[in-house]
């Protein structure tokens, strides 16, 4: 997994509420179990008009936010069911970072192992960061995980708790795999002795 430090990019509004992960990356995309090539899929249904031609309403459909690599979302991003394409999608597209008041529990569980930030902000916080990533082209942040901050582009900082577990991990680029290949000498001297202790086994 991509380690994530500190990443300044132009951040895009979703003025959605209750966004789930069919619209996120709708069914007809999980036939794939690979993390690549889910980013054309990402938000398709608000992306491409019937006839599979750009929305122009659609934010990321706008040239400001055509390589946007932060969404800041309403309330309730990821709900609905549980499928970690949503966060492959995000990750294929480009976004490494969602602000937003609150998240399903399964969707950001499955943003940590994946490499993309979930930040929780207050309603209050929410609304200037809205209008901030407003600014079109000048809507450039920069999250900064060490400090936990989110530098505005007018120089103002917000604050955001993380837990300090999911952050260790985070910056290391730790995954549940990269967690477990960090014991991978115990695990070796493990096997070792239970296949001296039971060669049958």
């Amino acid at each position: 997994m991509d380690s994530f430090t500190k990443l300044t990019g132009v951040a895009a509004p979703l003025k959605i509420r209750n966004i789930d992960t069919d619209m996120i990356i709708p069914k007809q995309y999980l036939k794939t179990i690979k993390r690549t090539g889910l980013g054309t899929g990402l938000f398709s249904e608000l992306r491409y008009n019937e006839d599979g031609s750009d929305n122009p309403d659609f934010v990321l459909n706008q040239p400001a936010y055509k390589n946007t690599k932060i969404l800041v979302a309403e309330d309730n991003f990821g709900c609905g069911s549980s499928r970690e394409h949503a966060p492959w999608a995000l990750m294929d597209y480009g976004i490494r970072c969602i602000i937003s008041t609150s998240f399903a529990d399964i969707f950001y569980n499955n943003c940590f192992q994946n490499g993309v930030l979930p930040i929780r902000v207050s309603r209050e916080e929410l609304d200037m960061l809205l209008e901030d990533a407003s600014r079109g082209a000048n809507a450039t942040m920069t999250i900064d995980l060490e400090a936990q901050e989110i530098h505005r582009p007018d120089g103002g900082v917000v604050k955001f708790d993380m837990d300090a577990f999911r952050k260790h991990c985070m910056l290391n680029g730790l995954d549940g795999v990269g967690l477990t290949m960090q014991k991978a000498k115990s695990i070796d001297a493990f096997e070792q002795k239970v296949a001296g202790q039971r060669p049958w086994a």
